[in-house]
């Protein structure tokens, strides 16, 4: 059968290039008033984010709701234009490109090597259609196949996640949470992308069929060299799952690192609170929850100083007046905090 699903040579999760590169990557929000809609502020959703993504891994975007890490996603993948920065894709066959400024034929042809997994399976998917049409919508919009090729396709990726090609012709409302973000996987992997941006794809779901679709994902990966850009507020997922971790705060990046170091020796007190609220396994162990005062910042009006100073426990003045850089220490680990290089903070046990 042509065009088939290819597996593709090597996949086995090892890094081969830097996939994407991300550089300053903004999007603010106006807010306006009176009849001539003159803007009085900003929502800062996300402020000069900054990480890289290596072809082959799994890369965690983490934090409290309201952080900006599905913005963030958005923003890959041009759902919303962001409000400046780069983000620089390489296909890996010499083609290098800014997605922040692509347009036309150009910004579409990108959707083939990169797509999403949104959170809700049930508001995805449109009820009106077959899981034919559901999952052959990509190739009908790519002109890729049509008729019994169309079909022999989407029968192929069905069998892919797990799904049996007799389904082609059932509706959404025919299935649970989980074939249902089988079917939104199935769709993403119809035009063979390179990057999938997975937007909480598991906390709709119960917590065995979590299990179940974390497995999927990592098969699919080992068997298809997929990049996956993780977004989640479950730490247990993000450990099990990602090679990596960047923890962010009020739209900015405040720690990244490989998943061990941070989930045992984190630098950042916010990551430090986060990796508090790990369920424990053992009931015979202590709780040592570290609950933060006060609300999240504004992110229309963002303190001075560090942003997470109002909540921050070891917070000094210096702290609470200048904006600390995202710096590079030992190992490559990113830390955006004034005192990352004197505090010992608690991690997982």
């Amino acid at each position: 059968m042509p065009d088939q699903i290819a597996t593709a040579p090597g996949a086995d999760r090892a890094r081969t290039h830097r996939l994407l590169d991300v550089r300053g990557l903004t999007k603010h929000y106006p807010i306006t008033e009176g009849l001539l809609r003159r803007e009085v502020g900003r929502v800062r959703a996300v402020d000069d984010v900054t990480f890289h993504v290596d072809a082959g891994e799994t890369l965690g975007l983490v934090g409290e709701s309201g952080c900006g890490k599905t913005s963030t996603g958005r923003c890959l993948l041009r759902a919303i234009d962001p409000s400046s920065g780069e983000m620089i894709f390489d296909h890996g066959d010499g083609r290098v490109v800014d997605i922040a400024r692509l347009e036309g034929r150009a910004l579409k042809d990108l959707r083939k090597d990169m797509q999403m997994v949104f959170q809700d399976p049930f508001s995805s998917l449109n009820p009106r259609w077959t899981l034919l049409d559901l999952v052959g919508e990509p190739l009908v919009a790519f002109r890729v196949c049509k008729g019994r090729e169309l079909e022999e396709r989407v029968a192929e990726l069905l069998r892919r996640v797990g799904l049996r090609p007799e389904y082609l012709r059932r509706y959404p409302h025919a299935f649970s949470g989980g074939e249902r973000q089988r079917i939104s996987i199935a769709r993403a992997l119809a035009l063979n992308p390179k990057l999938v941006v997975a937007d909480e794809p598991v906390s709709a779901l119960d917590v065995s069929v979590r299990a179940q679709t974390l497995n999927l994902l990592e098969d699919l990966q080992s068997e298809l060299g997929l990049t996956y850009v993780f977004i989640s507020h479950d730490l247990s997922v993000v450990q099990h799952i990602c090679d990596r971790v960047v923890v962010m705060y009020v739209g900015q990046v405040v720690e990244v690192a490989d998943t061990s170091s941070l989930f045992f020796t984190p630098k950042h007190p916010y990551t430090e609170a986060l990796l508090s609220a790990v369920p424990k396994p053992d009931p015979d162990l202590a709780s040592s929850r570290i609950v933060l005062k006060g609300e999240v910042a504004d992110p229309s009006n963002v303190p001075k100083g560090c942003a997470f100073h109002p909540r921050c426990p070891y917070a000094l003045d210096h702290c609470r007046q200048v904006e600390p850089r995202l710096e590079t220490l030992e190992g490559g680990r990113q830390v955006r905090c004034h005192r990352a290089r004197e505090l010992s903070l608690a991690g997982v046990v």
